[in-house]
């Protein structure tokens, strides 16, 4: 399966474990800002974050991952969610305004289009999650290894994985 070849595979575990980090470390630091970006090799972590703070995250989320914490890999504040509920919402809003070359036939279907965008909206919702469970993020972390942790500069911290 396309999923499991080697770049993809690591990339998404990679994922799962950047989100298990994020909830842990929303749990030690409520209300800090913080964002990811994974890759093969690891994951990009931005917050004001202390290297120490995020070893002791990292180090438990990969724990708790790998002893079947599966819902961890899970975020809701996840780029999948954020495209997911773009995507359907502009393709459904787009759908009954294709094709009218008209501006009043236009103008007149804009409430139509406002719904089938709620519609799209909505399915969105589920779908979302569903897409990082089963293909974005792989909480099975086989023998995923954590590496290093490099702060890049103030703000940005590289985990490397192997």
């Amino acid at each position: 399966m396309i999923l499991d070849l080697p770049y993809i595979l690591e990339t998404r575990r990679n994922h799962a474990l950047e989100h298990a980090t994020i909830h842990l470390l929303s749990h030690y630091f409520p209300g800090q800002r913080m964002a990811g970006h994974s890759n093969p090799t690891g994951f990009f972590l931005l917050g004001d974050l202390q290297t120490q703070d995020i070893w002791t995250a990292v180090t438990e989320a990969h724990t708790r991952l790998n002893t079947g914490e599966s819902g961890l890999a899970i975020h809701p504040g996840c780029g999948t969610n954020l495209a997911t509920t773009a995507l359907l919402s502009a393709t459904f809003a787009w759908a009954p305004l294709r094709g009218t070359k008209s501006t009043l036939w236009r103008l007149l279907l804009i409430p139509l289009a406002l719904i089938f965008a709620l519609l799209g909206y909505q399915l969105s919702r589920p779908l979302g999650p569903w897409l990082q469970k089963y293909i974005t993020t792989e909480a099975d972390l086989g023998s995923l290894q954590i590496v290093d942790i490099i702060p890049v500069r103030k703000g940005v911290h590289r985990v490397i994985t192997k």
